[in-house]
């Protein structure tokens, strides 16, 4: 018996009946002598609909007042499920983010968490509560004005308050079993991975599994939190993340690969005709950071001896195109490029595994499974436990499912289930 921070996604807590039969899990846990602190999402698509709205009021929605009015969707949802929990004989309180001691920077839309005062929240389950807190969202330091965290960042919540209360565990749950060989959405015979460490995990959610966001898994590995992912609609056990040793009888070498993960959200900017002297990569990549961006795969071509001018392509966010793009153009003739090319039609694939460090073969495999299934590579990036590639982004299933069986990674006890939406 101890203490679980537990949190539910969007799709487990869509409707009445989804926020009843959650309730009718947390208190089977406080049943079994657990204290319990809740993280809930928005229900379902609200968080969607809510942008929507303030985008038919206005084209440039303030910033300050997007993130007060995106914070209902979890109000709305915390509040239910107290009551859903309270009519089953068992106490709840909700928080908002801020009354949970959430604090984070005042970048609005995408803050970050600095600290998690749990004040409160640990009154509450000392009295014998269910406290439930809202994900997603917390409260300036100096200012109090409330933030929202971005894509992911109930996940960020439930850990970052898992680390404040020192929680055995933080049990996410999603509408898929646990953390898969791939996307069983475009790959139905992936398999399930019963433990993964941090660094794998970490390169899964920066490759674009979506099942954890790469900022809480961050923040786990950070305060060594360990991460239980698991089903809302079912009883199955999931997905244990943690870097601690396998005590159980049996244990085998870990795996090669631990999965393939593909990200069809990035473009591809190519800035032309470069001068290849010292210094110009540098005002380059200066300029892209000064306009907020954050970049993933760079390549560079040889210089052409005769102009003595190179190409730079690298990979972004498609969401931050537009910005980089107006960014580098109104920087052009101090950099001295000859032009810009966008490309938002790409797809990334990765191949993530420890065991990779030590088999050789890897990368031959995995460029000849691609080869066999007629797609071209336009880029390359590696580490230690992960090669990417960029490819055509009406390739990108055929490629995942191409690697993913030349892998050996398919599943042999049938499609693995997606319950319900899309887990976030």
């Amino acid at each position: 018996m101890g203490l679980i921070v537990q949190k539910y996604g969007g799709s487990s807590v869509s409707d009445a009946e989804s926020i009843k039969r959650v309730a009718k899990r947390i208190v089977e846990a406080r049943r079994a002598g657990n204290d319990v602190a809740v993280v809930v999402s928005a229900m379902g698509d609200t968080t969607d609909e809510l942008i929507d709205l303030a985008n038919q009021v206005t084209p440039l929605p303030p910033s300050r007042e997007m993130d007060i009015l995106l914070t209902a969707g979890e109000r709305i949802s915390m509040s239910l499920l107290a009551m859903a929990i309270a009519n089953l004989g068992v106490e709840a309180q909700s928080f908002t983010g801020q009354q949970a001691g959430v604090i984070t920077d005042d970048e609005h839309g995408k803050a970050r968490i600095i600290d998690v005062k749990a004040t409160r929240i640990r009154e509450a389950l000392a009295e014998g509560n269910v406290a439930i807190v809202a994900g997603f969202q917390g409260v300036t330091e100096h200012t109090n004005d409330v933030t929202t965290l971005g894509r992911g960042g109930s996940d960020t919540t439930a850990v970052a308050l898992a680390a404040g209360l020192d929680a055995d565990v933080c049990e996410i749950y999603t509408d898929v079993d646990g953390v898969f060989t791939a996307d069983p959405r475009i790959v139905p015979s992936a398999r399930k991975i019963d433990r993964i460490t941090y660094e794998e995990m970490l390169d899964m959610a920066a490759s674009g599994a979506k099942v954890l966001m790469l900022r809480c898994v961050e923040y786990a590995r950070r305060h060594g939190v360990p991460i239980h992912v698991r089903s809302s609609f079912s009883g199955h056990e999931g997905t244990l993340v943690t870097d601690e040793p396998y005590e159980g009888e049996g244990q085998m070498e870990q795996p090669i690969i631990s999965g393939v993960a593909h990200d069809s959200s990035e473009a591809k900017v190519t800035v032309v005709g470069v001068p290849d002297v010292p210094g110009t990569a540098a005002r380059v990549f200066e300029v892209v950071a000064e306009a907020g961006v954050n970049i993933d795969m760079i390549v560079q071509n040889v210089s052409a001896a005769q102009t003595g001018l190179t190409d730079i392509s690298f990979t972004l966010p498609a969401d931050d195109g537009a910005r980089a793009t107006a960014a580098l153009e109104v920087a052009k003739d101090a950099l001295g490029f000859a032009s810009l090319q966008y490309d938002d039609t790409i797809g990334k694939l990765s191949l993530v595994g420890a065991g990779m460090k030590s088999h050789p073969g890897v990368s031959a495999k995995l460029f000849g499974a691609l080869r066999d299934s007629g797609i071209n590579i336009e880029m390359i990036s590696t580490s230690e436990i992960r090669v990417s590639v960029v490819t055509r982004s009406d390739q990108l299933a055929d490629a995942v499912r191409a690697v993913h069986t030349a892998f050996g990674l398919d599943s042999s006890e049938g499609e693995a289930v997606v319950y319900g939406g899309t887990g976030r």
